[in-house]
């Protein structure tokens, strides 16, 4: 520490209670708390980067009362007691700041503020420059030349003109500013009926509580409201007020073991940090602490895994023999990991760079056989290779594991290879496990269940422009990596697989679901969807010329050109020239205008209402009608997307490279885009869709006997509502009574209120808590079962489909109303969507395994939410539209029937 470098005090104690009100409710895998302690472990981190040559201090108040209990009894009396969430996270982060080598200061009987005062007034006495870390406001009496406060939550800064600037007194005011207007949070008296105007202007004409009590007929003439009876209260309460300044004064002369110059930070102790942060779950910090290890550290603690320590041994195969010897131990192994190094990340394109195993952990080995980089070694040619693991790979009874099998199967289809005796995916056994405690990447993982940090492909490749690929990556560096990502796959899996089998629902999920599914995505990802490319690109011209025009609109509304891309630019538009009202801000401050505000100022004004138009023209044809036919294989002649089953929380499908869920169907122009999906010559595309499958999903979860009654009858469930709710007789329910009745059956399945339902309706609230109040008064079994979900969510931290795929939901017992409020939203429709999510995984398995087993002339090229379609030859088109229903229809057995509408065209959106 550098003895001319800034002295760092920092109020622990005002950071920890500001971290755990303001930041998410995070918790570790077993639920113990740990966002204060994130919050303020972050603030120090930035704080040492931000000074690294200054002492950093922190300081807690400490347990107990203070002098200021004895002087006034009623002192914070009325404080809640803390938290039992925040008083959990106390000793580890007293504990964190010990390893990292910071002095903590606890004094009985003072409090952090006086500490910090006292080492400030020491400090500046021997012109040493002070900065206090804070958000608390009392502090700014302590501010003078050399002493300045730094609040890091809000980044302000405040030396004596900001001081000034801020309250409108100098800081040698502020202590007089606390005693006249008290504080409540402190329950400090002051002077009553003295707010923060009249205080200021006391002390801006007057001066401090002695010039004012010294001439209180000076109050009067000022003349500010409440001034010609205020010197009479001043004086009825001069007591309270002078006993009000003594409890807002930070004492200075606090009796102190270590001074200034004593304080300095050690060198942190990196096991005890290693072991706390396995703990606590912060892998972020765990991995960069590892990695400056030499990733080699494998200090346990509570919360860490217990996963054993591994001694590595690793091997380049280079030679025929060592290569059989290696095929011999696969062979005879219980099961084994498998992975592949490639050049790309697209599939369809990838070329194999080298192969790597491993059958017991730390004992791995990278076969390379397409490294070409200058002086690359003699590697085994890549037809002997491959021709020796080709009987090892499709052999069923020859049990694998990897992290993402879908990929590496792929991969090997390029050179005629069928994955076979998929026994597990890592990735896959992770997202069951648990979708949101973790991403589910393999370095991810390894930090999370074996605490290990791995060696990261930016660690032999470099990064960004640069960036090696992997054939031209040194064979010394490559073979480590590879080989350990077969190793932290086989210990991941010895890791994962016993809790998944110690939770029944998890476990059905994987074994029945997400594992069989794994090649089923693997064949349709690989038949691609066949697109018109000269369809699309008059589409797109098209677009370009009706952009152009509402381009134009908008200018002449607007009343001059801008940039309708430039947010900054609409804005100044929108609410400096126009004056539309501000419905939302940034969090920079500035009018916001994203796509929800621009929706509702377009009920009432024609500009955003264009901006949204050309917003949605500008995002299809940059995502689609320009990007797809970019996106043709040129060897198959279609375009592949790649669906990913451990992204979204509720166990949907998602898709990318592109997004083939995400194309419009309400526009004419999305569904433009849908023509442009066309069959080869001699076949139509067949679209099987589950009709209202939430609905029919909430009516088996819910029992409500109306709806079951209402879905048994092939009733339209939102016309049957409409009467319900509307109290009119089916066939005299009006279309828009239709649609406000399907807007309260989706809105309510997403746990929307009536503020939004009036919002989306555009009718008054109450008209809207009305609807809401009718529907459940019909349908009483929906209200019950909410009740129920949220109860049961809060007891258990997660829901469950139908299946058992759980939910979990991290903020449901959160102490911050909104994040609790949106988790009780999402426990209600989780498992409306997940169970949706599963019947629609269990369908595409079913179908797959018909088309396979029959050799009908068909195939699945895509799956879009509740959806499948399918390329089929003409003349099989009604047999295979009849076995896809049945199929799909027969996927869940539910309290209500499944239907589904399957139609034929010659592109989807006839299809559709």
């Amino acid at each position: 520490m550098s003895s001319n470098a800034p002295l760092i005090l920092v109020d622990g104690s005002s950071y920890l209670y500001r971290a755990f009100h303001a930041l998410p409710d995070l918790r570790t895998a077993d639920k113990r708390p740990t966002g204060a302690v994130r919050g303020v472990l972050a603030m120090l981190r930035r704080q040492r980067k931000d000074y690294p040559d200054s002492p950093l201090v922190v300081v807690f108040d400490a347990k107990g009362k203070t002098f200021r209990d004895e002087m006034f009894p009623e002192y914070k009396a009325q404080r809640p007691p803390m938290p039992d969430d925040l008083r959990e996270q106390i000793e580890p982060l007293h504990n964190a700041i010990d390893a990292m080598g910071l002095p903590r200061i606890v004094i009985e009987g003072v409090e952090a503020d006086d500490v910090i005062g006292t080492l400030a007034v020491q400090a500046a006495a021997e012109g040493r420059e002070v900065i206090i870390s804070t958000g608390d406001k009392d502090m700014a009496q302590l501010v003078r030349p050399g002493v300045t406060l730094v609040n890091t939550m809000n980044d302000s800064v405040l030396d004596v003109d900001g001081v000034k600037q801020k309250f409108g007194i100098g800081p040698d005011l502020i202590i007089d500013f606390l005693a006249l207007m008290g504080d409540k949070v402190d329950n400090i008296p002051g002077v009553p009926g003295v707010g923060e105007k009249t205080a200021l202007a006391l002390l801006q004409n007057l001066g401090g509580l002695d010039a004012i009590y010294a001439d209180l007929d000076a109050i009067a003439p000022l003349g500010f409201r409440g001034s010609k009876t205020l010197a009479a209260k001043m004086e009825q309460h001069r007591d309270a007020a002078e006993m009000s300044y003594k409890l807002a004064t930070i004492k200075t002369d606090v009796a102190l073991e270590q001074g200034p110059a004593d304080l300095q930070n050690r060198e942190p102790d990196r096991e005890k940090l290693i072991e706390l942060y396995r703990s606590l779950e912060f892998r972020g910090w765990l991995d960069e602490l590892l990695r400056e290890a030499g990733g080699d550290t494998t200090a346990s603690g509570e919360g860490a895994s217990a996963a054993p320590e591994v001694e590595r041994n690793y091997e380049i195969v280079t030679d025929e023999a060592h290569l059989d010897a290696w095929l011999k131990t696969l062979r005879e192994a219980e099961l084994f990991a498998f992975d592949t190094e490639t050049t790309s990340l697209n599939y369809m394109e990838a070329r194999i760079v080298g192969v790597s195993f491993c059958a017991e952990p730390g004992v791995a080995a990278y076969v390379p056989f397409g490294h070409d980089y200058m002086g690359a070694p003699v590697q085994l040619p890549q037809e002997l290779v491959l021709e020796k693991l080709k009987p090892l790979l499709e052999d069923p009874s020859c049990k694998k594991v990897g992290q993402n099998l879908k990929y590496d199967s792929h991969v090997l289809a390029n050179y005629d290879i069928a994955l076979n005796g998929i026994a597990a995916d890592t990735m896959l056994e992770s997202y069951v496990l648990d979708s949101t405690a973790t991403r589910h990447d393999m370095d991810s993982l390894a930090l999370k269940y074996l605490g290990e940090s791995t060696i990261h492909f930016e660690d032999i490749a470099g990064k960004g422009a640069k960036q090696l690929m992997f054939n031209q990556i040194e064979l010394e560096k490559a073979g480590p990596y590879a080989a350990e990502d077969a190793d932290i796959t086989l210990r991941l899996h010895r890791e994962l697989a016993p809790r998944l089998a110690a939770e029944d629902g998890p476990q059905e999920v994987f074994e029945r679901i997400e594992l069989p599914l794994l090649p089923v995505l693997a064949r349709v990802e690989r038949n691609g969807a066949r697109v018109d490319a000269s369809m699309l690109k008059a589409q797109s011209q098209e677009l370009s010329v009706k952009m152009a025009e509402l381009q134009q609109k908008a200018f002449e509304l607007a009343g001059e050109e801008f940039n309708l891309a430039s947010t900054k630019q609409l804005g100044a538009i929108l609410f400096e020239k126009l004056g539309l009202p501000v419905i939302k801000k940034t969090p920079k401050g500035a009018p916001s205008t994203a796509e929800p505000v621009l929706q509702e100022l377009a009920h009432d004004y024609k500009l955003p209402a264009v901006i949204m138009q050309y917003r949605g023209m500008a995002k299809l044809q940059n995502t689609y009608t320009d990007k797809l036919p970019l996106m043709i294989n040129p060897v198959t002649g279609r375009v592949h997307t790649s669906y990913h089953q451990a992204v979204a929380a509720t166990g949907r499908l998602s898709s990318s490279d592109p997004n083939l869920q995400n194309i419009p169907i309400r526009t004419a122009e999305g569904r433009r885009i849908r023509q442009a999906f066309v069959p080869e010559p001699g076949h139509k595309l067949l679209a099987a869709d589950y009709s209202q499958i939430e609905l029919r999903i909430m009516a088996h979860l819910s029992g409500d006997a109306g709806l079951i009654r209402a879905f048994a009858e092939g009733a339209d469930i939102h016309r049957a509502t409409a009467a319900e709710v509307f109290q009119v007789p089916l066939e005299a329910v009006e279309d828009e009574q239709r649609r406000r009745a399907k807007a309260i059956n989706f809105g309510l399945i997403y746990g929307m209120s009536a503020f939004g339902l009036a919002k989306q309706l555009d009718i008054p609230r109450a008209d809207a808590q009305e609807y809401i109040d009718r529907y459940f008064a019909r349908y009483p079994g929906v209200l019950e079962y909410m009740e129920r979900t949220r109860k049961q969510a809060a007891e258990d931290g997660y829901v469950e489909t139908l299946f058992g795929r759980r939910l979990y939901l991290p903020d449901i017992n959160s102490r911050n109303g909104m994040r609790r409020q949106g988790a009780e939203r999402t426990a209600i429709n989780a498992p409306m969507q997940g169970t949706a999510a599963d019947i629609i995984k269990l369908a595409m398995i079913a179908v797959d395994q018909w088309l396979q087993e029959s050799g009908a002339p068909a195939r699945i090229i895509l799956q879009v939410h509740d959806e499948l379609v399918l390329e089929v030859e003409e003349q099989a088109l009604e047999e295979v539209r009849g076995r896809v229903v049945a199929l799909m229809q027969d996927a869940a057995e539910l309290a209500v029937p499944l239907i589904v509408d399957a139609d034929v065209g010659k592109n989807w959106d006839e299809a559709h």
